[in-house]
């Protein structure tokens, strides 16, 4: 196997009239057989190629998560082209750098308004020949073109689909994804066919999904982990129901009944603090049912944890939870979930109990972009909380002296698109420099305990993982959306935190609070509620990394105010400058 185009077509002759997508349309949804997906990708390619994709040149893609990402991708491949994937937020100027930067000469963009932020930033664009819009109008000047102009173009042409896919090499450049950026300027890192054929494979040996499986993907295909998945399930021949709306998450999980879906730990955190904050909210016989449930439920699934026999009392309660609590919560799922996977940022221990004991287990895995974003992963069979899992086939693994995990094997990224120095730092004789903190344990799973760069050093010499405790205190207080610990050279630790208004809203107006968030967040009944929660965490906390001072912000972190990238991790530095006044405000004293 050579090319994702191959596994492709490798795909098609095995299964040509199974499901292979399945995509909103109207008020219901429709499906597409890996036949029929051939069909489109062949067209789109040979409509492509016409306008310059080929061996050697690069297409970026301006779009939210959409099937049509998908066959673009895959058509965009098949020319022997590479695809640079671009968030549909970032803005024109951050999206003419990745543009100009990876040498892009196509763009496809998804609407008018894609279209509209290229237009503005049109003159730092000279390369760009084509913007392949896939729903909008085509432009006077030939400058913009429409997808279904590409397709029928594709459709007429007498160019050789086959000789393109079977001229492209492992080892050439498949995809250029830019990092986030949380450190300064985003890198392009260069992943090549074999990267990813590498990721579609170890998945298979691992023997986690089977066609039966139903994915559904909702994270953005421009970051690695949403491509990691597409070809994951290209290789398996496992259908993929795609939405990309966040806030049609839970209603698609109820119509579409899948069997796992990955996710960021903020969804599932989000998930956890709305079913707490109406139990909390309704009160009464329900609250306490719903506390003795989870009670039992994280009782029970300690005890497995440890390998611990359960008392039959126990089990006979825990079976009792299930009916009265759990056994809804799958329901509202589906009720065919076997496991979700986390992924892109840590997720914390109480909210892998919490689901675990709902019988929703969540595999948490690890992995960068320049490790073609899969690299450990928890079995279903063996889960451990707290830990990544153990490496994928095929995946190395050492801890260097300071404690950095360096990862090795087919999915390190050939290195950074144009600067040799970075790749070089990255990059320790074919080992990559994650620059996370972790350890192995006795079974050899990997439990990260920080980032390098960003463990807090007190003024004391004393060390504090803020991810840990941030992870924390939004799992024991469910009306919060983040958390920033903060205090680094400062002689103590303090917190900024920010309020879910969809969790607390409802809770605030049931009690006659404030609803405006400005209002909201210096009433006491609010600072009240994040000081309980805080308190439940310092409890068994070191002094030295307690929380001894908080503030509620009276706007959430968005990506849109550059508090967040596009995967949802908070940009430290940004967050420390916006707000700086109020962290210095801490220490005053």
């Amino acid at each position: 196997m050579s090319s994702i185009p191959a596994l492709l077509l490798d795909r098609i002759a095995a299964t040509p009239d199974a499901e292979a997508y399945r995509y909103p349309s109207g008020d219901g949804w429709t499906s597409m057989t890996w036949r029929q997906t051939g069909d489109r990708v062949r067209e789109l390619a040979l409509g492509l190629a016409k306008l310059g994709a080929g061996p050697g040149a690069r297409v970026s893609i301006l779009c939210s998560t959409r099937v049509e990402w998908i066959l673009c991708d895959l058509a965009v491949l098949s020319t022997g082209a590479a695809t640079t994937t671009i968030y549909p937020s970032n803005t024109a100027a951050e999206s003419a750098f990745v543009i100009t930067d990876s040498g892009s000469t196509i763009v496809i963009a998804e609407n008018d308004e894609q279209v509209a932020k290229l237009r503005s930033v049109r003159k730092e664009l000279p390369d760009v020949t084509h913007v392949v819009v896939i729903d909008g109008e085509a432009g006077d000047d030939g400058w913009v073109v429409t997808l279904d102009s590409v397709r029928a173009a594709g459709s007429e042409s007498e160019g050789d689909y086959d000789a393109m896919v079977a001229a492209i090499g492992a080892e050439d450049v498949a995809t250029l994804i830019y990092t986030s950026g949380t450190t300064g300027r985003p890198k392009g890192v260069v992943l090549t066919h074999d990267n990813w054929l590498y990721a579609a494979g170890a998945v298979r040996e691992i023997d986690l999904l089977s066609g039966a499986d139903l994915h559904f993907l909702w994270l953005p295909l421009s970051h690695s982990f949403g491509k990691l998945l597409e070809v994951v399930m290209l290789g398996e021949g496992v259908p993929t129901a795609i939405d990309g709306r966040l806030d049609r998450i839970a209603d698609n999980l109820g119509a579409l009944r899948p069997t796992f879906m990955a996710a960021a730990p903020r969804i599932f955190e989000k998930i956890h603090n709305t079913v707490a904050a109406t139990q909390q909210r309704e009160g009464g016989v329900k609250l306490k049912i719903f506390n003795w449930a989870k009670a039992t439920g994280v009782r029970v699934v300690r005890a497995r944890q440890r390998g611990a026999s359960i008392p039959l009392t126990t089990r006979l309660e825990y079976a009792l939870a299930d009916r009265l609590v759990f056994g809804k919560l799958r329901a509202r799922f589906g009720g065919r979930i076997r496991f979700f996977i986390s992924g892109a940022a840590p997720l914390s221990q109480d909210i892998a109990e919490f689901f675990d004991a709902a019988g929703l287990t969540i595999l948490e895995g690890y992995g960068l972009t320049e490790s073609s974003a899969g690299s450990f992963l928890n079995r279903p069979d063996s889960v451990r909380f707290g830990t990544v899992g153990l490496p994928l086939p095929g995946t190395e693994v050492r801890i260097a002296e300071d404690g950095e995990v360096l990862i090795g094997g087919r999915g390190i990224m050939r290195g950074y698109h144009g600067l040799p120095e970075e790749t070089a730092e990255a990059l320790d004789d074919g080992w990559l420099r994650t620059g996370d903190i972790g350890e192995l344990d006795e079974a050899g799973r990997l439990r990260i305990t920080d980032r390098k760069k960003e463990l807090i050093k007190t003024s004391g010499g004393k060390y504090v993982a803020p991810t840990h405790l941030e992870g924390r205190i939004k799992a024991a207080c469910p009306y919060l959306s983040h958390v920033f610990v903060h205090g680094d050279r400062r002689n103590y630790c303090t917190a900024l935190v920010t309020l879910d208004m969809d969790v607390t809203r409802p809770w605030a107006e049931a009690e006659g609070l404030p609803t405006d968030p400005e209002e909201l967040r210096g009433h006491p009944r609010m600072l009240a509620e994040v000081q309980k929660g805080i308190d439940q965490v310092n409890a068994d906390q070191a002094s030295y990394a307690t929380i001894k001072k908080f503030a509620i912000l009276a706007e959430d972190f968005t990506v849109e105010g550059g508090e967040l990238t596009a995967s949802l991790k908070v940009k430290r530095k940004a967050v420390e400058e916006r707000h700086g006044s109020t962290l210095d405000a801490f220490y005053a004293e």
